[in-house]
């Protein structure tokens, strides 16, 4: 069964590319509403349904659009706390163009959530099936998608700060994988990318404060690491957050090598391209058992560091 939030759910912050404040609230909404944006700050308070065909691309954010060319920028964070947390359908009503950056990752998304807790719905629920392999590629970057009975994401990068350098990780999603083991990686970036990017007006609302910041084999951010490989966990948050704007749980196995969220997209035009790569399944108990959200507690929230 479908399920949305019990209650709503209020985040105040700054956009990290912005740098102005916003207010977002999450809340429930009907079977089959799917994840929907709501600009309340626009006249008419024209909606954005979270997509993947409604996606611009973007190497440093996912970023959603309509036909009338509104936009709500850096979604995947949200996104991912909604698909590892299980939640199908609700409405976010936003006062800016950007989701709050907050600590730079899913986590106080995914803690406000738990404790409101959920609700079940009439309508069924529906996962699709990866049933062959799908490929992208862009220079020496690729996304897969092939079959697997759960969600699974497999990530490799290499950067040349030593701080990052080359990590790789594979999980299963299942069973609160997503809450344990990612929500609380933050975005990260190197020291010379923050200087480029505010000399080009983005990353306003950037500090060491919500995001990991290297230089070489120093890590500036305060505190260091959360996780010895944060960043490659970090992608995989990304990536399970773009997964999402498939519009249903995904049954498959995700590789990402040296992928981003433009990456991710592009994969799953690809998917949607071929039909016989695919099929919708119905959830009985125990498929909706291998689903990333199914039975997070906030148990799976005082297991993370």
């Amino acid at each position: 069964m479908q399920t949305t939030l019990r209650s709503e759910v209020v985040f105040e912050g700054i956009g990290l590319h912005t740098g102005e404040p916003v207010r977002l609230v999450l809340r429930p909404a009907a079977g089959n509403a799917g994840v929907v944006f709501r600009r309340t700050d626009l006249t008419g308070q024209p909606t954005l349904r979270a997509l993947w065909h409604n996606v611009v691309v973007s190497p440093l954010n996912t970023r959603l659009t309509n036909n009338d060319g509104v936009t709500v920028s850096t979604i995947e964070h949200l996104m991912a706390a909604l698909a590892g947390c299980g939640v199908h359908n609700v409405l976010v009503d936003i006062d800016g163009p950007e989701v709050p950056i907050l600590d730079g990752s899913a986590a106080p998304f995914v803690r406000r959530i738990v404790e409101v807790g959920l609700t079940r719905l009439a309508a069924p629920l529906r996962a699709i099936e990866i049933l062959q392999d799908v490929t992208v590629s862009d220079g020496d970057a690729t996304a897969v998608l092939g079959p697997a009975t759960t969600l699974q994401i497999d990530f490799e990068i290499a950067f040349a700060d030593a701080a990052i350098g080359q990590q790789k990780k594979t999980l299963n999603m299942a069973n609160g994988a997503f809450v344990r083991e990612l929500c609380d990686s933050r975005t990260f970036c190197r020291a010379a990318d923050v200087d480029f990017m505010r000399a080009n007006g983005l990353a306003l609302g950037g500090s060491v404060e919500n995001a990991v910041v290297v230089d070489g084999d120093d890590v500036l951010t305060p505190g260091g690491l959360r996780h010895r490989d944060e960043a490659v966990r970090h992608k995989m948050l990304d990536a399970l957050g773009d997964l999402y704007t498939a519009g249903a749980p995904i049954l498959g196995r995700y590789t990402g090598i040296r992928a981003g969220h433009a990456m991710t997209n592009k994969l799953l035009h690809a998917l949607f391209a071929h039909p016989d790569a695919w099929r919708w399944v119905e959830c009985d108990i125990k498929t909706a058992a291998r689903l990333p959200g199914v039975g997070v507690s906030m148990a799976d929230l005082d297991a993370v560091a």
